[in-house]
């Protein structure tokens, strides 16, 4: 086999990743894999202050990059990580729904360092194998790590609602929005809980103040002066110590993601994949850097395409250039953007609380999957330590910079399960199994 598959035609079943369906099926898995990536690529980039349209520009990109570094060996489709969430706007102090972040360049500087050190990680992945890492960040650590991601951010959702008692009440429905469509809407619907509740929350946004004159009314007009198609804006990279500490330990939970997405489709293809997982890695952190380095976020492989996957059985790696070239198009569109921008601060405040509480609870989640033992005075201490010092935003200024509470919690569970881990006498059943993220994708 060459550097790339070469892509058997297949009209039904299981379609492996070295298959494919006919062209004109192909092009329809693509869009859909544009449709399933479409809510939370958006969402990340408006929470941190990023160029939507730029972002899915970039998304598309570094899809194309992936494919080129792994070989189109990977069913995979890069998207806007949600892990950057919260260290971005530590680093930048910006506030949802406040426009553009003002100190864009600063968190781009941050997320490109988080590229080069995932890019070079994944080249020592090439040389040595995954097992170190898995060893390296066994559960305990990742799950913890995630839910520190969440529980820093908690604060911020709460500000981000606005200060009017409309505001308030906009934020509430917003999230019964959200949790409405999770309950009561089955398949495909339900798997974009996000996107659909913030559109019905939207519109009874519109309806009350526009309508009924409750809060500030949207202004549409921008909609309407926006062109079809433009080159998107993009900025400069800047780069500060502290702001780079505080981003850098992103990494580990992009790693983290990754290896379980890459297990979770050789589970589903019943390929082996681990040959290419420091491909994988590599990829996305070289993806990472061309996103950042324009203006746009940090990328990681999506669950709600390795969900799609699930649900159809097809598996070629020829959908995702597809679903790339349309996400491509799509960023070169300000009408798309001018949309994006209309969305209410309180309606992205409600979003928030629900998107930051569903990364703290996906920790949890790494722990039930991999049946994390708390009944071992190791996990059990790592797991307490580490909430605390990220959910009470604990830093430690090192001199030379300031080790953020995310920062902080994140080098010191990887410290503290692995000093502890030489007093014990028996080795943790739980230390060297991989994370499974599933088909959900609520850490991005």
């Amino acid at each position: 086999m060459g550097y790339f598959p070469s892509w058997t035609l297949k009209h039904s079943g299981i379609i492996a990743p070295d298959e494919r369906l006919p062209a004109g099926e192909t092009v329809a898995m693509g869009i859909q894999h544009v449709v399933a990536m479409f809510g939370s690529t958006v969402l990340a980039p408006i929470l941190m202050g990023f160029d939507p349209n730029l972002c899915v520009l970039m998304s598309g990109l570094g899809t194309l990059i992936f494919f080129v570094i792994t070989g189109g060996k990977i069913p995979s489709y890069l998207g806007s990580s949600f892990a950057f969430i919260g260290v971005v706007i530590a680093a930048t102090g910006y506030v949802a729904g406040s426009g553009a972040n003002a100190n864009i360049g600063v968190a781009m500087g941050g997320i490109m360092m988080v590229g080069l050190v995932y890019a070079l990680v994944g080249l020592i992945v090439m040389a040595t194998g995954v097992h170190w890492i898995e060893k390296l960040m066994p559960p305990v650590v990742t799950g913890a790590v995630v839910a520190v991601i969440g529980l820093n951010l908690a604060p911020t959702a709460v500000r981000t609602v606005g200060t009017t008692t409309f505001d308030g009440w906009m934020a509430v429905i917003t999230f019964l929005c959200v949790g409405g469509v999770a309950v009561y809407t089955r398949g495909f619907m339900q798997k974009l809980l996000i996107l659909v509740g913030l559109i019905v929350s939207y519109f009874i946004y519109a309806i009350l103040a526009n309508v009924f004159g409750f809060g500030k009314p949207i202004d549409f007009s921008i909609i309407a002066n926006a062109d079809w198609f433009a080159v998107p804006t993009v900025h400069t990279p800047v780069f500060e110590i502290d702001a780079v500490m505080l981003i850098l330990p992103v990494v580990i939970i992009l790693v983290a993601e990754n290896l379980g997405h890459v297990k979770a489709v050789t589970a589903m293809t019943g390929r082996n994949l681990d040959p290419y997982m420091g491909r994988a890695f590599l990829g996305d952190g070289v993806a990472t850097m061309f996103s950042s380095f324009f203006g746009g976020t940090g990328v990681t492989t999506y669950g709600e395409n390795i969900g799609v996957m699930a649900a159809t059985r097809v598996y070629s790696t020829l959908i995702f250039p597809v679903a790339a070239v349309f996400a491509i198009i799509l960023g070169f569109s300000p009408k798309f953007g001018a949309v994006i921008a209309t969305i209410p601060q309180p309606v992205l405040g409600g979003t928030s609380i629900v998107v930051f509480g569903l990364i703290a609870v996906a920790g949890a989640r790494v722990w039930v999957v991999n049946h994390v033992d708390f009944g071992n005075s190791r996990n059990l201490m790592v797991a307490a330590v580490t909430l605390i010092l990220g959910g009470g935003d604990f830093a430690l200024d090192l001199g030379f910079f300031t080790l953020g509470g995310i920062g902080t919690a994140t080098f010191g569970a990887i410290l503290l399960n692995a000093i502890m881990a030489m007093g014990e006498k028996e080795e943790d059943p739980t230390a060297g199994e991989p994370v499974d993220f599933g088909e959900e994708k609520e850490s991005k």
